[in-house]
């Protein structure tokens, strides 16, 4: 397991729009349709990497409870398929309804809407208020799959609480995802594993 770390996009920032397929309701979806009235989560995940598959639990459970607050969720799937078969548009429904997700589990075909996010690694999230200005962006908490610590969603959840009460949540509070990094094509002899999408 490749260990990468967020990029850490500039808080404020607007989030970018995509029109992505939605794999489970067959749907383009845009950024406006998954948005939620107090917020709204972005999620760059996938179904074969490990670190998401430690959290895939955790995930569906902080959607489940935070849907009901006003705050949407979408997982975005932006892995190059021809070089991992496993994580193609054709089965990202069948993963979908094996987990739980109960939002978009959108595919990326392009990487554009990675590459305008600055995604690095799968698990990586991204908290947007009600104005779309990003607030919160990194780790869902400490844990990884190796490292024994407890699986809580304390980081995304102290951020999302922070995000309803109105508060503004610190940068020394925000800490980089751990994760798989994204699997990027090759396109003109460049291969996009290694360019770095922080600048």
């Amino acid at each position: 397991m490749a260990a990468t770390p967020s990029n850490m996009l500039a808080l404020g920032t607007a989030a970018p729009d995509f029109k992505l397929l939605d794999t489970i309701s067959g749907k383009y979806l845009t950024y406006n349709d998954i948005k939620g009235k107090n917020g709204t989560v972005i999620m760059f995940i996938c179904n074969h990497c490990p670190y998401v598959l430690h959290v895939n639990g955790e995930i569906v459970k902080i959607a489940d409870e935070y849907k009901e607050k006003g705050i949407g969720f979408a997982g975005i799937s932006a892995n190059d398929v021809e070089n991992y078969p496993q994580d193609s548009p054709e089965l990202m429904p069948e993963h979908a309804r094996k987990v739980g997700y109960d939002f978009p589990y959108l595919y990326d075909e392009t990487q554009e809407t990675a590459k305008a996010y600055k995604a690095a690694c799968t698990p990586d999230f991204y908290v947007f208020d009600n104005n779309n200005r990003l607030v919160y962006r990194g780790r869902l908490d400490e844990s990884t799959p190796k490292n024994n610590e407890p699986l809580t969603g304390k980081d995304l959840r102290k951020a999302l609480d922070w995000l309803l009460e109105g508060k503004m949540i610190p940068d020394e509070e925000q800490k980089p995802s751990i994760g798989c990094n994204i699997k990027w094509k090759k396109m003109d002899g460049i291969d996009l594993h290694k360019v770095n999408f922080r600048k």
